[in-house]
């Protein structure tokens, strides 16, 4: 479930889910930026393993990791927006910054 939001989030840079799930995610996005901005072959094959999705890693590794290579962290934004209807569940935005 964590590497679908996280593949999602990095596909559309933006995604809507509960709080608890969106800082899970966070944690995962995080390192795998992280292993982009080394750009290794061993960083690379790190990513699949954590988010087996090829075109996900190709873009953390060619799109993201260039937009953050001077910032030392903190890639994802958490905005909280409040209970959703249905079920009361805590719901977030998480977004690149």
């Amino acid at each position: 479930m964590l590497r679908g939001l996280a593949s999602e989030l990095i596909r559309h840079e933006r995604i809507t889910t509960t709080e608890a799930k969106a800082v899970e995610t966070r944690r995962l996005v995080e390192k795998l930026i992280t292993h982009g901005k080394d750009g290794s072959l061993h960083h690379r094959r790190l990513a699949i393993s954590q988010v087996p999705n090829l075109m996900t890693v190709r873009k953390v590794f060619d799109v993201l990791a260039p937009r953050y290579v001077d910032r030392p962290g903190g890639y994802t934004r958490l905005i909280k927006l409040g209970p959703r209807n249905g079920d009361a569940a805590q719901m977030a935005l998480i977004e690149l910054v």
